[in-house]
């Protein structure tokens, strides 16, 4: 009977393990078709049938980080693929020539510096605000709590008329501290009710030891509570991140140039006379990566935050 059991057990693992690749394989090939679709050629990206099987060029990215304009003769693009670079190579067979940077860059490190101040902001406000619920009695705190969690109830395109103009009285528009207040304004509600689950799960009694040794509130806080609560400060951290790097309304109405940050910058590559998928590809490849480390850095503490509190001792 157990060995019954324990092939029955063994199959029905092996089954799970094999539902569990279908659905990963399923999830990726979005991903594998973005990524794969930005190494392509111009002409096998829009190929009907779609093309699985191609020669790998690196030209999408290239014109992706550069200026172009098109070469009006013959004589003048015989000149330039005499002298080409070797990555300039692919983008004049498309009769066209580089002529500076793009603002691609400018608009990535936009999204960097937005997403990074605004969660350190967001994480840090939210700690401070769910250990003061956590800990001590506020009058109303359940008001208080559903207020803090109505901000994100509005969709953002409701509010972006009010804040573009509230924003244009300030003189905010079209800034870097704009945009990293905005975000932290959004993300501080789910920061505060996110940290208040897990610092409600961290007895009392540490702080309270900690007190009785000679601590400040304040000291008992930065050495018991925050080291305790860290796993959840990593996984907020994740999920702040993710929100402010993929946001797109506000970036898109809010700035114009200067703050522009890297999601409504990559739709805005068409090309010319038609859609080039092949770059706006490869911007959204690039645009995978920051990301994606963040959390894949982070991934152990992300694990551990999702399950926290699922089991009580």
């Amino acid at each position: 009977m157990p060995a019954v059991i324990s092939r029955k057990s063994k199959i029905t693992h092996w089954i799970f393990m094999f539902l569990i690749l279908v659905v990963t394989i399923v999830y990726l090939i979005p991903i594998y078709w973005v990524i794969s679709t930005s190494f392509k050629p111009f002409k096998d990206v829009t190929a009907i049938p779609p093309k699985v099987f191609f020669k790998p060029t690196i030209t999408n990215y290239v014109k992706l980080f550069t200026k172009r304009v098109q070469v009006r003769s013959e004589n003048e693009l015989k000149e330039l693929r005499r002298h080409a670079k070797w990555y300039e190579k692919g983008v004049l067979k498309q009769g066209q020539k580089i002529i500076g940077i793009s603002p691609f860059p400018a608009r990535l490190l936009n999204s960097i510096i937005s997403a990074v101040f605004s969660t350190m902001l967001a994480v840090s406000l939210g700690t401070f605000t769910a250990y003061g619920f956590s800990r001590f009695k506020v009058k109303g705190e359940g008001d208080w709590l559903f207020f803090i969690l109505s901000t994100r109830m509005l969709p953002p395109v409701v509010v972006t008329i009010p804040l573009f103009l509230m924003y244009r009285f300030f003189g905010l528009t079209d800034s870097r501290l704009g945009l990293i207040l905005l975000y932290t304004t959004f993300n501080v509600s789910f920061a505060t009710w996110v940290m208040k689950g897990f610092i409600d799960e961290i007895p009392r009694e540490y702080e309270e030891a900690a007190l009785v040794d000679g601590y400040t509130r304040l000291e008992a806080f930065w050495k018991i509570v925050l080291p305790q609560a860290a796993t959840g400060i990593a996984s907020t951290a994740v999920f702040c991140f993710i929100f402010a790097w993929n946001e797109y309304v506000f970036a898109l109405i809010m700035t114009t140039r200067r703050a522009q940050t890297a999601p409504p910058f990559i739709p805005s590559q068409l090309g010319i006379g038609m859609i080039d998928w092949g770059v706006i590809a490869a911007g959204a490849s690039i645009f995978l990566i920051p990301v994606a480390v963040f959390t894949f850095v982070l991934r152990k503490h992300l694990l551990r935050g999702v399950t926290f509190g699922a089991i009580r001792k």
